[in-house]
């Protein structure tokens, strides 16, 4: 038995196990991948520390780079989003070493974020960036072990290229955020949906007939606006970015300033990878009864200090993931998870074979930085072409689509400039 975990109860590794497995049945793509890997073992002997929401999904994903040969670390990259059997079961069942509590505190978050670090990663493969800004921090004898790193989110891939930006980043990272089997599919249709369902669970609205306010329309708020609209909202998006801003608006959506949304909403939900896009002055004009929720990676997108300095009272769990404020003028504003992922908090995050591209785009980056150790630089790096390719190719097979192919013809003519009218 691992000595070096730190889960709720193993107890609950039964359940665990029948969630994971329940999860790689939707998962055709990484399942392709890891009977490769357990051939090949093209990661044999890399010790990778994996800072991500602890899930059945990431369960297969972990999984994968073991069957590879590697030696995997999983801490939470979220304190709400762990879910506590699948933990066990990594534990018990898989003999991967976990360190993730579902509700865990600060210390302990960081605490576990530490033990990674300890492990001696040669890869980091992070989901937020706190797992590569601590290691930069405090620990410049164990940046020097690292070959390179892989960043699941936006707002990581954000704070890495902030990072590059200083030349403080010091070992390469493949943006798997940005990869277009990520962002288009990931981004879209699984914080869409996962979104939408979180908000249901935690309050049992009914979107239809409310007024749903989005802010942000990249990949994530046009996924949850598609939704809200599809279930009869109205919804109303609010951007900084005029070309996005643009974009909601022929997508047939209400656009305009949270000032002006903030009187109107219903349910409001961040998904902007941005601070503060509710606050004060949005809270004192709100109706009573309006739902604020987030579905940015961290909780700093909703302003919960100047909500909690506003209000005459605060409730705690009026509902469970519901703590309700009463402002001045006696309106009730209910915030949702206390402002951490609504999808990964409430609900449990993105359906499986939504992640089953995104996670083997992981591995196989994984693989590509083990391969290519001591040839990129430390920078961001964007996911080769060829993986996207190979990982899209899979996942038509797996969903019985077949497309076509260019013919001789097509390829010479898309490769010569000659021809014309």
């Amino acid at each position: 038995m691992l000595s070096n975990f730190h889960v709720k109860d193993l107890a609950l590794s039964q359940e665990g196990k029948r969630r994971i497995l329940w999860a790689d049945s939707d998962m055709p793509v990484l399942q392709q991948l890891r009977e490769r890997f357990q051939k090949e073992k093209p990661l044999e002997g890399i010790r990778i520390a994996c800072c991500l929401h602890v899930t059945a999904e990431t369960a297969n994903l972990v999984r994968t780079l073991q069957a590879g040969g590697a030696q995997p670390f999983l801490v939470a990259s979220n304190p709400l989003s762990t879910q506590d059997d699948v933990a066990a079961a990594l534990v018990t069942e898989f003999n991967i070493p976990v360190q993730a509590i579902k509700g865990e505190d600060h210390t302990t978050y960081f605490k576990h974020l530490r033990a990674a670090i300890d492990f001696g990663p040669n890869i980091t493969m992070d989901d937020g960036c706190d797992l590569v800004t601590l290691l930069h921090k405090d620990y410049p004898d164990k940046v020097s072990k690292v070959i390179g790193g892989c960043e699941e989110t936006t707002t990581g891939v954000i704070r890495l290229r902030a990072m590059a930006k200083e030349k403080m980043l010091k070992y390469p990272v493949i943006a798997v955020n940005d990869a277009k089997t990520k962002n288009l599919f990931d981004n879209r249709y699984g914080t869409g949906q996962s979104t939408v369902d979180g908000i249901i669970r935690a309050t049992d609205v009914l979107l239809a007939g409310k007024y749903v306010v989005v802010a942000g329309y990249g990949w994530c708020g046009r996924g949850f606006a598609t939704r809200a609209k599809g279930m009869g909202a109205n919804v109303i998006v609010t951007e900084v970015d005029p070309i996005k801003a643009i974009e909601a608006a022929m997508d047939g959506f209400m656009v305009m300033p949270m000032a002006e949304a903030a009187k109107i909403g219903n349910v409001f939900c961040t998904l902007t990878g941005n601070k503060h896009v509710l606050r004060a002055e949005h809270f004192e004009v709100m109706k009573d009864g309006a739902i604020l929720a987030n579905s940015g990676h961290f909780d700093i997108e909703i302003d919960i200090v100047a909500l909690e300095k506003m209000a005459i009272e605060k409730i705690p769990e009026t509902r469970r993931f519901v703590d309700t404020y009463v402002m001045p003028n006696g309106n009730k504003l209910h915030l949702l998870a206390k402002g951490r992922l609504i999808n990964l908090s409430a609900a449990e995050g993105h359906p499986a074979s939504v992640m089953d591209m995104s996670f083997a785009t992981q591995a196989l980056s994984t693989e590509f930085i083990t391969k290519n150790a001591g040839k990129l630089e430390p920078m961001v790096h964007e996911v080769p072409i060829e993986i996207e390719n190979w990982i899209s190719t899979l996942k038509l097979k797996s969903m019985g689509i077949t497309i076509d192919t260019l013919t001789p013809e097509q390829i010479e003519y898309l490769s010569t400039w000659q021809e014309g009218t």
